[in-house]
C-alpha cells in the first residue's frame, strides 16, 4: 500500500505505553502516518484508541513479542507486505528483566529483546527504511558486553548490568548501521529516567525510582521525536543523543572494532549473513 498523500510512514515498536506511545501520539499529531507495534494485544488496542482520540486517525497495529525471533521475522514480512517504504523506524521496544531468563531462541532475555530482536528487524527492513532511531540508555555505562558470549549475564545475573549490556549493544549497533547502511540515517538516544511501567513489577526498582528525578513519557519521548524530524544535515549519523543534543557514550560503546564484532556475532546469532 503505497502512501500517496505525501505523509511520512513511521513504525514505532514498544508503542503500547510509555515513551513509545507518547512519541507515536506526537508524531501522529504532526501529520505522520503511525504504525504501532507491541507485544500485548489488549494494550495495543488501548494505545490505538488513545492515539485515535489524540490525532483523529486510528493507526495500524502489529503484534510481535521480541522474546521470540520468529515473531520478529513474521513482523518484518507483514510490514514489507503492507508498506513500500518506512520513513522512520523507531526501534524503541525494550525491557528490564529482573530474573535470569533464557528465551525460546536460547539467549538471555535482555540481550534478545533489547538488541538481537531490533537488530534482526532493522536488517530485514533496511532496504525499506530511510531513518532509524534506536532507544538506548545512559545505563549502558553499567554494561559488560562480550559479543562472543551473549549469555554471559546468566551466570551471575544482575538486572541492571544485563540491561546496561543490552544498551551498550544498542549504541554500537546504531554506529555500525550508519557505517554499513549509508542510505539509512541512524541515530540513538537516552530518554532519561522515565516514569513508565518499565520495571514496575519490582518493588525494589519501583522504590528506587521514586527517589530519582523522573520525567514523564512525553519528556522522555522528546528526543526520539526530535531525531525523527531534524534535517539529516544537522545530525551526526550514528550519533548518541540526550535531550536533543549529541553526547559522548562510554568509550567502550564508541569502539568501532567492538561494533564490527558485535554486528558479526549478532548476524550469526539471528541467522543472517554477516
Amino acid at each position: 500500500m503505497e502512501d500517496l498523500t505525501g505523509r511520512r510512514l513511521v513504525v514505532v515498536t514498544g508503542a503500547s505505553s510509555g515513551i513509545g506511545l507518547a512519541a507515536a501520539i506526537d508524531l501522529a499529531r504532526r501529520g505522520d502516518q503511525v504504525v504501532l507495534v507491541g507485544r500485548d494485544p489488549s494494550r495495543l488496542r488501548s494505545a490505538a484508541d488513545e492515539l485515535r482520540e489524540a490525532s483523529g486517525e486510528r493507526p495500524e497495529v502489529f503484534r510481535a513479542d521480541f522474546a521470540v525471533l520468529d515473531d520478529v521475522r513474521q513482523l518484518a514480512e507483514q510490514l514489507r507486505a503492507a508498506y513500500d517504504r518506512i520513513d522512520v523506524l523507531a526501534n524503541n521496544a525494550g525491557a528490564i528483566v529482573l530474573q535470569p531468563v533464557t528465551t525460546v531462541d536460547g539467549f538471555e532475555l535482555s540481550i534478545q529483546a533489547n538488541h538481537l530482536a531490533p537488530f534482526l528487524l532493522g536488517n530485514l527492513l533496511a532496504d525499506r527504511v530511510r531513518r532509524m532511531v534506536v532507544t538506548a540508555s545512559g545505563a549502558h555505562r553499567s554494561g559488560a558486553l562480550d559479543p562472543d558470549d551473549f549469555n554471559a549475564p546468566l551466570r551471575r545475573y544482575r538486572p541492571m548490568s544485563a540491561y546496561g549490556t543490552s544498551k551498550q549493544a544498542n549504541i554500537l549497533f546504531t554506529a555500525e548501521a550508519a557505517r554499513r547502511w549509508p542510505a539509512v540515517a541512524s541515530y540513538c538516544f537516552h530518554p532519561g529516567v522515565v516514569r513508565t511501567r518499565f520495571g514496575s513489577e519490582s518493588r525494589l526498582i519501583a522504590a528506587g525510582m521514586r527517589l530519582l528525578p523522573l520525567r514523564g513519557p512525553v519528556k522522555g519521548a522528546q528526543t526520539l521525536v526530535w531525531l525523527a524530524n531534524q534535517h539529516q544535515s544537522r545530525l551526526l549519523d550514528g550519533g548518541y543523543y540526550f535531550d536533543c543534543r549529541p553526547r559522548r557514550p562510554l568509550r567502550k560503546a564508541a569502539d568501532p572494532q567492538l561494533a564490527a564484532r558485535l554486528w558479526t556475532a549478532s548476524a550469526a546469532a539471528v541467522g543472517l549473513p554477516a
